[in-house]
């Protein structure tokens, strides 16, 4: 089956923004507008909604689309006692989701959002019509220093060289310290626009204007790392067999920070499961190939509403 979607239109600005009151947490989420069906997309660690800028517009004819800032990252200031787990952050996304309407929407997410969305499916089946998962965050304990932006940040919590080291670090031009980060989750760097590298240099500057962003990103950090050594019933592994939703695994081959050897075990543990794997694709591909991951995302949405 052929799947027609719109062209796609690297100039496209970050869909619009605005603030959703959740309790105490005001939540800053950009829409897509679109079909009568929702998705949602939720981004990774260090990530916000603008990743999802080419996707969610590819998507479009198709859903409309809702892609928060998760607490403590883009716009959305975490509140004073936010614990920055995967867990917290699953349950405040089924909130969201819950908040939308009564029909369950198309869930995808992104390495930590990834891994949110797993424990999101599994423990609220009635919210989710279909999963996927890109280069979710499963456990990795690989000991990579290619898994870091900069090898100098391994140095930056001890005693006496980390000061130094921080002053170094900060001291990077803004373009560089922005391309170090795109080098680390893009395959092919080289390619990515010009208007898209200068988005990131203004996000990048706005985080650092947070207060709050750089103990959020270090804190969720943390947590994942923490949920990475858990056994049993709260693992990330457990969850994905508790997964009812039809669902979709896409893994970049030439994936840094989740390696594709996961890609297999992941699609595996779900009931059901299917798995794309890109050549010449790193960490994000949605934002790497994104017309390539709509379309497999639309098959997989038709399968699973008998369409194809």
């Amino acid at each position: 089956m052929t799947v027609e979607l719109p062209e796609l239109e690297p100039s496209t600005p970050p869909w619009p923004g605005e603030h959703v009151e959740l309790g105490d947490l005001r939540l800053h989420v950009r829409v897509t507008p679109g079909g009568a069906e929702k998705a949602v997309y939720l981004h990774g660690l260090g990530g916000s909604a603008t990743n999802w800028t080419d996707l969610a517009g590819q998507l479009a004819g198709r859903v409309t689309g809702y892609a928060p800032d998760l607490p403590g990252f883009g716009d959305t200031e975490p509140p004073r006692d936010w614990p920055f787990t995967a867990a917290a952050q699953a349950e405040l996304a089924a909130e969201f989701i819950a908040s939308l309407g009564a029909e369950p929407v198309h869930l995808i997410g992104n390495s930590l959002g990834g891994t949110t969305a797993i424990l999101l499916a599994a423990r609220h089946p009635e919210l989710v019509r279909t999963l996927t998962l890109i280069s979710p965050a499963v456990p990795d304990l690989r000991p990579d220093v290619r898994r870091l932006s900069d090898p100098r940040l391994l140095l930056t919590g001890l005693p006496v060289l980390g000061k130094p080291v921080r002053r170094q670090l900060a001291a990077l031009p803004p373009r560089e310290r922005t391309m170090r980060l795109l080098r680390l989750v893009f395959a092919r760097p080289e390619e990515i626009p010009e208007h898209r590298i200068e988005e990131a240099m203004r996000e990048a500057a706005e985080r650092a204007r947070q207060p709050w962003a750089g103990a959020a990103l270090m804190r969720a950090g943390v947590e994942l790392f923490r949920l990475w050594f858990r056994r049993g019933k709260g693992s990330v592994w457990a969850a994905l067999h508790q997964v009812s939703a039809p669902a979709l695994v896409v893994w970049g081959r030439e994936d840094k920070l989740v390696t594709v050897a996961k890609a297999v075990p992941t699609v595996r543990a779900l009931p059901r499961g299917r798995l794309l794997v890109l050549d010449r694709v790193g960490h994000v591909a949605q934002m790497e190939e994104p017309a390539t991951v709509a379309r497999a995302i639309v098959d997989m949405w038709d399968s699973a509403a008998g369409r194809s």
